[in-house]
């Protein structure tokens, strides 16, 4: 190549830097998600690891415990995630303006998405407990009764979690689409999955008490290790999930009514 050929494709190239720069500096989500990441995996793993050092035989005495937190854990993952992706299907195929114009209330749309999300939930989850029978001869379905209350408090959060997020990428577009992987992976540390929630600060603590998982979660453990069933943290974690589900549908039905003033709805897609 000459040097005038050189020197051309080096401003194709550094166009193509400044257009993701500009793309980036204009997109706080996607500034957001860069130092997310590694963050959270640093902070997990450091109370993973604190739980650890101080709790040595706690594994031995807890046969079970990690694929149960696993399984459950996957059922908030699963209602959130299977809900956005629901949600995104529509907005990349340009359905949903079509949507939001036909006979179809904002809260028939929002059930419809929970509906999904079950269905998803129930394959996905299901699948994963049927293989850990299977491969480790563990089934999850020996914590009996208390499990279908621990599934549907987690459940039911994460379809609080995927409508808050569906409401944000009305509001401010598909820049805000990391947010749905990002969103439920904040609340994991401090929902005590794999550790218990006194391994928190005691400031944390407080935080992760308004979180129905972290009630859950303690909940498992107490049923595992001390063959216990707290009814207090179930009556915990179903007054919070009262909350949480009435923020996530205000949220998404707010977010439908300024995405439709805004004239933003049609403007979504691939």
């Amino acid at each position: 190549m000459t040097s005038n050929e050189l020197t051309l494709a080096a401003r194709r190239i550094w166009a193509m830097i400044l257009r993701n720069y500009y793309l980036m500096r204009g997109s706080w989500p996607r500034i957001v998600d860069l130092i997310y990441w590694p963050t959270l995996q640093m902070v997990l793993w450091g109370f993973i690891t604190i739980f650890f050092l101080t709790n040595s035989s706690w594994v031995a005495q807890a046969a079970g415990v990690l694929l149960s937190a696993v399984l459950l854990w996957d059922v908030l993952f699963r209602g959130q995630i299977s809900l956005f992706l629901s949600f995104l299907e529509e907005m990349w195929s340009r359905n949903l303006g079509h949507l939001l114009v036909a006979p179809l209330r904002p809260i028939e749309f929002a059930a419809a998405l929970i509906v999904t999300s079950l269905i998803r939930t129930l394959i996905g989850v299901g699948g994963a407990a049927a293989l850990a029978m299977v491969m480790f001869e563990f089934s999850i379905f020996d914590l009996g009764l208390p499990l279908i209350v621990f599934f549907l408090n987690l459940i039911v959060l994460g379809w609080s979690l995927g409508l808050v997020v569906s409401g944000l990428v009305l509001r401010f577009g598909q820049g805000a689409e990391g947010l749905a992987w990002a969103v439920v992976f904040l609340i994991q540390p401090i929902s005590g999955v794999y550790y218990p929630i006194a391994v928190l600060p005691d400031w944390l603590q407080i935080i992760a008490a308004g979180f129905p998982s972290s009630h859950v979660f303690e909940g498992m453990r107490a049923v595992l290790i001390d063959g216990v069933f707290r009814a207090d943290l179930l009556l915990n974690a179903t007054g919070l999930n009262v909350i949480w589900l009435a923020i996530g549908l205000g949220s998404f039905l707010i977010s439908v009514r300024l995405a439709r003033s805004k004239g933003l709805i049609l403007q979504m897609g691939e």
